[in-house]
């Protein structure tokens, strides 16, 4: 069972996921004029300004088409076809928070288990600090017609496949006006072109509305994506075993992660100055390419697993534990993964996505002549919460 994602790792693949659907109405292309330029530049303040005007209700939804395969050794091409929406919930100034919800093509949910439930994502609308994540690639100035309305917009095209790279393309409002909620996101296309195994993901607006701005309460932050909340791994290797803290905020439009050991003298989560923005547009619209490639879940291997429960402080986590023995080297090792049986079960409210479709727990264990085991090294979630509203 391969279930050894790093954030890293995660990370840099949702990002090169968001794609576009083809099948814009009308399109007339030219190169950026002066004004194009300017528009450029004021539309991170333009959609700054908006997430501040933010109401309840207000929405937008995406088609999204991912595939991956066949790869050339064998095995069969996947595809996942749906849906995603995005919805605000509430809105106590300085945040939002905004519902996620992934469907069949139909609105029906989703049969894959990474994608079955909704997901909520408190943004912060004031500035903290400077936030900006340059448009990769050429600009061209653009008018499609999609989603019953004409936009003024640019597409930005990225082609990295000279060096096994993807091919990117992005094409985004000016104005972004209703959608901010993905900073004026129209169409997005990734093509991976490295390793010699095919595949991508489509996504296109299908519609939007604006919400009439009724106040409604705060929700339970029981299904984070990551931000207001944080989880905890102890990793033993070496000499000095340490644990560490993962956190997430989410600011106007941007996704924030910070890792690191943890600050006893502090309140958790209380700084992102460090934190390397991620566009959350690309976060959310990556997963289901993420999804189709780690496959459903539990992994297969999981099968042939013993099942049992996992404690993490007080919670009994249902859990799933496999166990595998290689030699190297005249040397044997045992290697063991733990993972949740329900990676949405409740017993798990309140804990990241990022750390729900990661092990539990992991380890390996050299055998000794006389059969002993001798531990080499292991990590192992340890703690989560919720840092935002002071909710445990």
């Amino acid at each position: 069972m391969q279930m050894r994602h790093s954030p890293l790792s995660i990370a840099a693949l949702l990002g090169a996921a968001l794609s576009l659907l083809p099948g814009c109405e009308s399109m007339k292309s030219s190169g950026p004029s002066p004004s194009d330029t300017q528009t450029q530049k004021d539309a991170p303040v333009q959609t700054q300004d908006a997430w501040q005007r933010a109401r309840v209700g207000d929405r937008v939804t995406y088609s999204f088409s991912a595939k991956q395969g066949p790869d050339p050794r064998g095995g069969t091409a996947r595809t996942l076809n749906g849906q995603v929406t995005l919805e605000v919930e509430a809105v106590q100034q300085p945040w939002v928070w905004v519902r996620v919800t992934f469907s069949d093509e139909a609105g029906k949910p989703l049969a894959q288990t990474r994608l079955a439930q909704d997901q909520l994502i408190p943004v912060r609308t004031d500035v903290t600090r400077p936030l900006d994540v340059p448009h990769a690639g050429e600009a061209t100035a653009e008018s499609p017609t999609t989603a019953g309305r004409t936009w003024e917009a640019m597409r930005y095209v990225s082609d990295q496949r000279p060096v096994d790279g993807p091919l990117r393309t992005r094409v985004y409002a000016n104005e972004p006006g209703p959608l901010y909620l993905t900073q004026g996101l129209l169409e997005s296309n990734t093509e991976s072109a490295g390793f010699h195994v095919p595949g991508g993901i489509q996504v296109s607006l299908r519609e939007f509305r604006e919400g009439s701005g009724t106040n409604a309460a705060v929700p339970a932050l029981d299904r984070p994506l990551g931000p207001g909340a944080y989880y905890d791994r102890r990793v033993d290797m070496g000499p000095s075993p340490a644990v560490h803290r993962v956190c997430f905020s989410a600011e106007r439009g941007f996704l924030l992660r910070t890792e690191g050991p943890i600050d006893t003298n502090a309140a958790p989560c209380s700084d992102f100055s460090q934190a390397e923005p991620e566009r959350l547009e690309e976060v959310l619209l990556g997963l289901p390419f993420e999804a189709l490639s780690a496959g459903d879940w539990p992994p297969t291997a999981a099968a042939s697993g013993t099942r049992g429960t996992f404690t993490v402080e007080e919670r009994a986590v249902p859990a799933i534990t496999v166990q595998r023995t290689e030699t190297s080297d005249g040397i044997q090792r045992v290697y063991s993964e733990t993972v949740a049986a329900d990676p949405w079960g409740p017993v798990l409210s309140g804990l990241p996505y990022e750390a729900r479709f990661r092990t539990l727990s992991e380890g390996t264990e050299r055998v000794l002549p006389d059969g002993k085991r001798e531990p080499e090294g292991s990590s192992r979630l340890v703690r989560w919460g919720t840092w935002l509203g002071g909710q445990k």
